[in-house]
């Protein structure tokens, strides 16, 4: 990924990326990852204002795709947005998390979580013990989640990060998630019946569905590239379901 659009961000955006290849490079054996033709980088406009789109995706054995969005709009709009789609024949959840920085250094929402997948919205057993033990976290301004949002889990942090000392709460549980999130699949076997790995593809495809439905992002590309293009990139780049 150039370098040009993650040094303008908002700090914690930069810090968060940096933060997300590390701990990928540090415990998943990745590789490349073909993006869909013409959307690695993109640049459009929004109300005036130049908006940029930046993707890096990779693969890794356990991960069908793991995808880091920066976007910016103007100076001031910084957008992260990261997706970890695990391979169907693994039983994990999904990651994902979310930074929106705005003008004057404020951010306004932050979201990270493991998201189960199963019938029952459940988290496997070793990702719940985990996450039990992490210190709990104390928020200024927690933030409630939209209404279609029951794709996330008890463990869902969403706030807006008020000061540096929040903001480096937030990027350490992230940090926390995904590491605990790569070694737990690191060691995790294959599914071996196929009634499994169907229902891991179904809870995927819900994911995706729920995801899609986010009005926001949805209308922030219709305004800058049209409504087919946008549909386009919600369903192939964003949040693309297993076949």
């Amino acid at each position: 990924m150039p370098a040009s659009l993650r040094n303008r961000q908002h700090p914690l955006i930069c810090q968060l990326a940096d933060c997300i290849e590390q701990v990928w490079q540090t415990n998943l054996a990745l590789s490349p990852y073909s993006v869909p033709d013409g959307l690695g980088y993109i640049e459009g406009h929004l109300e005036g204002e130049k908006l940029v789109i930046e993707n890096l995706c990779y693969q890794a054995p356990q991960f069908r795709k793991l995808h880091l969005e920066l976007a910016q709009v103007g100076n001031g709009l910084d957008i992260l947005h990261c997706v970890m789609f695990p391979n169907p024949e693994y039983a994990l959840p999904i990651f994902g998390a979310d930074i929106v920085g705005g003008r004057g250094g404020a951010v306004s929402a932050a979201i990270a979580d493991l998201s189960p997948v199963n019938a029952e919205r459940s988290l496997p057993v070793k990702y719940s013990q985990a996450l039990s033990v992490l210190p709990d976290l104390n928020f200024s301004q927690p933030r409630a989640l939209p209404d279609w949002a029951d794709i996330f889990s008890e463990f869902c942090l969403f706030v807006r990060p008020m000061g540096e000392l929040e903001e480096q709460a937030f990027l350490q549980r992230v940090r926390d998630f995904l590491t605990i999130h790569c070694q737990i699949a690191s060691a995790t076997k294959p599914l071996t019946s196929e009634l499994e790995v169907a229902n891991a593809i179904a809870g995927q495809q819900y994911y995706c569905e729920k995801q899609q439905q986010n009005d926001k992002t949805r209308r922030v590309l219709e305004k800058s590239f049209g409504a087919e293009w946008a549909d386009r990139y919600m369903t192939t780049m964003l949040f693309d379901s297993v076949a």
